[in-house]
């Protein structure tokens, strides 16, 4: 059945969908709602909330190597990929205004150098 329905989807977001699925398929709540790309949404704004909280703890930008636990890789990755898709122009503008909200200076990071003493 799931392969069926992932058959269907791809017609449909071809535009090649039979008629006749479409209208009995419509009468299905979220059947054309892809759950990868809703489940990444999801996950995004989970991390963005933990580094908020990360950040909130008084703690620097997090790492992405060399780090002191698996959450400060965690997060330290996700930042990264973040700016580095902001470099190629390719975030989204609502997600840029989303960290910019939540955590001011996400662009710039860390400085370089050694890690501030405690």
């Amino acid at each position: 059945m799931a392969l069926w329905l992932s058959e269907r989807r791809r017609e449909a977001a071809d535009g090649t969908l039979d008629p006749a699925y479409g209208s009995g398929l419509a009468r299905v709540p979220g059947w054309a709602d892809k759950r990868r790309e809703s489940e990444d949404e999801a996950r995004w704004h989970h991390r963005l909330a933990q580094l908020a909280a990360y950040r909130t703890e008084g703690n620097d930008w997090p790492r992405h190597g060399n780090t002191e636990s698996e959450r400060e890789h965690t997060l330290g990755v996700w930042i990264h990929m973040q700016r580095y898709t902001r470099r190629r122009g390719e975030l989204d503008p609502v997600k840029v205004k989303l960290l910019d909200d939540a955590v001011p200076g996400w662009q710039a990071g860390r400085t370089r150098g050694r890690r501030p003493r405690r």
